[in-house]
């Protein structure tokens, strides 16, 4: 049963990340944003396949220009809602985002602003210290998302700073090879496996471990990259077998559950994680849902860190709000 569904509500960005292939703004020039009564569809039977959460992503999701709607409604079925901005557009948008997300992520890498506008590529920094100040008069709880690259790993203790000040949890998110063939050192991946020993910081320990063993082995894979995550475009297609690696796209058509339930998807059910281009994988998008049931030693693994950041989410953080 999938838990989890990305759904990439635009391809378009409006930043240029130099660890994201969204930065590529040619290369997505001219692609469509979701189609909101397509998004509103399908999330009915995204509920209905047993989907519990769902990411509604980019690019740059906020460049959709109904997100609260499809927000809201994905809600109303019973599901959580995440969104990741990178601020800019989130101090225009806010009070109608009011509410509507469940877990409302603000990127920031660095407390240097000259260093954090230069890894995004715009000048943003502003635009994120913004936002936290909206959001929480807002009445709403975000949390500062730190991509650790090897670039800026010591920026972490700054950006924790902020996160204090501010009574946020930070979110440690270790670089993947994708858009570029960059891992992390071991200096960075055993600094960042110490840092989120403190209070108010929340990562995944498996992501440290399954980095360590050498990625994804197709021989005993760990990816559920299919049987946990479905993944839309926002062309209306099943991206399989997910969005970083896929090589089909499978149009949906009016119905999501029957091309869900497709003999097609059924074949990439079955060889998820077991292509040749999966071997060393370590993409978090689809190893923190592959790690959500205790199966084996890394989903087991990552329960206390799930743990903590329950506490520090819906415990700690409400008190030093009040």
């Amino acid at each position: 049963m999938p838990i989890l569904c990305n759904y990439y509500l635009t391809y378009r960005c409006n930043a240029f990340c130099d660890f994201c292939h969204f930065g590529d703004h040619e290369a997505f020039r001219g692609t469509r944003h979701a189609a909101t009564e397509e998004v509103l569809r399908n999330l009915s039977d995204l509920r209905r396949l047993g989907v519990r959460f769902i990411d509604l992503t980019g690019g740059e999701p906020l460049l959709h220009p109904e997100l609260d709607v499809i927000a809201r409604e994905a809600k109303r079925l019973g599901m959580r809602t995440s969104v990741t901005t990178n601020g800019l557009l989130y101090p225009k948008y806010a009070e109608r985002l009011r509410g509507v997300v469940d877990l409302l992520h603000f990127s920031l890498d660095s407390a240097d602003p000259s260093t954090h506008d230069r890894l995004r590529g715009v000048p943003c920094f502003d635009a994120v210290m913004r936002s936290i100040g909206i959001a929480r008069d807002l009445g709403e709880t975000p949390d500062l998302l730190f991509t650790v690259t090897n670039k800026n790993f010591q920026d972490m203790e700054g950006v924790y700073e902020i996160a204090r000040e501010h009574g946020l949890v930070l979110l440690l998110n270790p670089i993947f090879s994708y858009f570029r063939e960059e891992g992390l050192s071991d200096e960075a991946l055993a600094f960042a496996e110490a840092f989120a020993k403190r209070k108010m910081v929340y990562l995944n320990p498996s992501f440290i471990t399954l980095r360590r063993l050498g990625g994804n082995d197709p021989a005993d894979p760990l990816c559920r990259a299919v049987s946990r995550v479905i993944v839309i475009s926002p062309q209306n297609e099943l991206l399989l077998p997910c969005y970083h690696l896929h090589f089909e796209k499978l149009p949906i058509g009016d119905s999501l559950y029957e091309a869900w339930s497709s003999e097609r998807v059924r074949w990439h059910r079955e060889r998820e994680g077991r292509h040749d281009f999966c071997h060393g994988c370590t993409i978090n998008c689809y190893f923190e849902p592959s790690f959500a049931f205790p199966t084996n030693r890394l989903s087991l693994a990552s329960v206390p860190s799930k743990i903590r950041y329950g506490f520090a989410k819906y415990v700690r953080q409400p008190l030093r709000r009040l």
